[in-house]
């Protein structure tokens, strides 16, 4: 390939393309989709970027890769330089010359304080410098931090979901530690939606209702936890809704976080379901063996315990699902280590954890109703909803999990499950089967979901 003197975009379009290859859609749209191609010369490449944040997060993870594609596209060694173009019109300027990046519509420098008393409704030690990063969270980490050095800017509104203990409130509330400390003129609310529901519904109690809607609708910063509780809250939804839409026109930052991707929360309202899906989604998966090997070292560390190494491999070996399990474990086994003064040791961990660790199963007689019965309560249906022809989504996906389940825990054929759906073909339960199979390897709220509804079929069945 042969780009014209001094053009060279072919050769970096083609460099991109290859290292697009490589990379997630997610990784790849969040480093790659505001860059620019911007011109070259015969011994650079130069690219428009948005911030110097983008700029340092580039050069530290792609710059070598890009130009050792570069030399071998076009013969002759190419360095990347990076230009920094607001997005506010400004004249692009070379990034070696930028000073510190000033967040957009914001002429003054923020006002650093560092010394700053914590903020009244974060917690201090919910930083990103103590968030463990790992295969599974990396993504979610980089946008927490693109947003913090860039509220209002980067990835708004943002929704964070996954299952419990894996991190969600930690990244939320680092994020507004960061913008807390860093800039004192933005003013950072931080909420749960059940504290959220229960200062509305005082507000109309106590008439004041203004303050309410100037608390949440000033904000430059608002986090908001657990948006799974909105379930069933009419009112609170609606006035969510309202206080989203006066946030988003004025350009200001918000972060959500749910157990479980919203189109998934019943009787949540479209309008609703559209906000929160307006910008980014972020799938937080549990972490793999090598980070909860690194969150319990770091744990270790944080305590001044001695933990023998084969004891933390032991207790990662064993607890899968979330950093939270993790973090229990390690607690009750240095408590009981200082409180009898006993040296932690694989025999003490063993025994000391075993309320911790999956036990062997025994063999317990499952039948289709527990299973469609227990199902059934968990989303608010009947058993003759699970059996009945109607096909809309809240009742659709139940179905095909009860038919998943009981193809697992019981021996019946897919035509007998079929009968015990209403008479359904056995194709529909195959292709049951498999979209909830493609579902767990996309969705990371879905395996522990599963788990729970079966243990709650097993202790039924007992």
């Amino acid at each position: 390939m042969n780009g014209p003197s001094g053009n060279y975009e072919p050769f970096w379009n083609e460099a991109v393309a290859q290292l697009r290859a490589e990379l997630s859609e997610q990784e790849y749209h969040t480093w790659f989709s505001s860059m620019k191609y911007a011109g070259a010369d015969d011994s650079e490449v130069r690219l428009c970027v948005p911030s110097t944040f983008y700029r340092d997060q580039i050069a530290d993870r792609y710059r070598s890769k890009i130009e050792e594609s570069l030399f071998e596209l076009s013969g002759k060694p190419l360095r990347l330089a990076f230009e920094i173009r607001r997005t506010n019109g400004a004249t692009a300027v070379h990034a070696d010359d930028t000073p510190d990046e000033r967040p957009l519509q914001r002429p003054a420098p923020p006002l650093k304080s560092p010394d700053r008393p914590p903020h009244p409704q974060l917690n201090d030690g919910y930083r990103f410098s103590r968030f463990v990063e790992g295969e599974s969270n990396r993504f979610a980490l980089n946008a927490a931090v693109a947003m913090a050095k860039n509220p209002g800017r980067a990835y708004n509104p943002c929704l964070i979901y996954g299952g419990v203990g894996l991190g969600k409130t930690h990244l939320l509330q680092a994020i507004g530690n960061e913008v807390y400390q860093e800039y004192r003129d933005l003013r950072v609310v931080y909420v749960t939606v059940e504290a959220f529901t229960e200062e509305f519904i005082q507000s109309i109690r106590e008439k004041t209702g203004h303050r309410f809607k100037k608390r949440y609708r000033l904000a430059d910063v608002l986090l908001i936890d657990d948006v799974q509780f909105l379930q069933g809250k009419t009112e609170t939804q609606h006035e969510l809704f309202h206080t989203f839409n006066a946030l988003y026109d004025a350009g200001k930052q918000m972060v959500f976080s749910s157990d479980r991707p919203v189109t998934e929360l019943k009787s949540l309202p479209d309008r609703l379901i559209n906000r929160f899906e307006r910008g980014l989604n972020i799938d937080l998966q549990p972490p793999d063996y090598e980070t909860r090997i690194a969150i319990l070292t770091q744990k270790v560390d944080e305590n001044g315990v001695s933990v023998p190494p084969d004891v933390i491999e032991m207790i990662c070996r064993n607890i899968e699902s979330n950093v939270r399990d993790l973090e229990k474990a390690l607690t009750k086994l240095i408590a009981y280590s200082t409180l009898v003064n006993r040296t932690i040791t694989l025999d003490v961990a063993s025994r000391e954890l075993r309320e911790f660790f999956p036990t062997p199963p025994t063999p317990v007689n499952i039948s289709v109703d527990t299973i469609q019965r227990v199902t059934a309560e968990h989303y608010g249906l009947s058993i003759n909803d699970l059996k009945g022809k109607k096909r809309t989504k809240t009742i659709a996906f139940p179905r095909q999990l009860a038919m998943y389940i009981t193809r697992d825990l019981t021996e019946l054929s897919v035509t007998e499950i079929g009968l015990e759906f209403g008479g359904r073909d056995h194709t529909t339960v195959i292709h049951a089967c498999h979209r909830i199979a493609e579902r767990k390897r996309s969705d990371s709220s879905l395996e522990p979901l599963i788990n729970h509804l079966v243990h709650t079929i097993t202790q039924r069945s007992r």
